[in-house]
């Protein structure tokens, strides 16, 4: 299985008191990045068979805009071993549970996207890996350990748009 890692895109400023803080929507600028990482899904030609989601609104909001600009035609699944309060036993009861499927997006939440990636690819979450607001890690699970095939968060992707256009090479006539 290919899992998409993903952390939920900008949603503010968290707010002081839980329930309010589990309602709070994406903003513009996280609405932006999730058009902008299914962009970068589509143009890798990434195939999702499920996406899961936290409960949590901006995490839900994130995989419904992106899994809308991918083409994905099923409803997202709800699991709270991708919410704040999930922990790694809960995330590998979930891959288990979707392991017959070949490409699952799962949405959720810093820390633990990145530890469980960091315990995913070193088997003991002894890994370091930064994961800004709307990132997103694939992760081949077919080998033995997952191995960490990449990792984009919004400012690469940005950069790599912005420079597809410019060529590095001098122009040239051709006679």
């Amino acid at each position: 299985m290919n899992l998409y890692l993903m952390r939920h895109a900008n949603a503010g400023i968290p707010r002081e008191n839980p329930v309010l803080d589990a309602k709070r929507s994406l903003v513009k600028e996280g609405k932006e990045q999730c058009m902008l990482m299914a962009r970068v899904l589509n143009s890798l030609k990434v195939q999702v068979d499920v996406i899961v989601s936290s409960p949590l609104k901006r995490a839900l909001q994130t995989a419904q805009f992106v899994g809308t600009e991918l083409g994905f035609e099923g409803n997202v699944q709800i699991s709270p071993a991708l919410g704040i309060e999930g922990d790694y036993a809960a995330f590998q009861e979930l891959l288990a549970e979707y392991a017959d499927y070949e490409g699952m997006l799962a949405v959720g939440h810093n820390p633990n996207m990145f530890q469980y990636l960091g315990r995913l690819i070193t088997g003991n979450g002894g890994a370091g890996i930064r994961m800004r607001k709307g990132s997103i890690a694939r992760v081949d699970l077919s080998s033995h350990p997952p191995r960490l095939h990449w990792l984009i968060d919004p400012r690469m992707a940005r950069s790599f748009y912005a420079s597809v256009g410019k060529s590095s090479r001098p122009k040239t006539s051709r006679k």
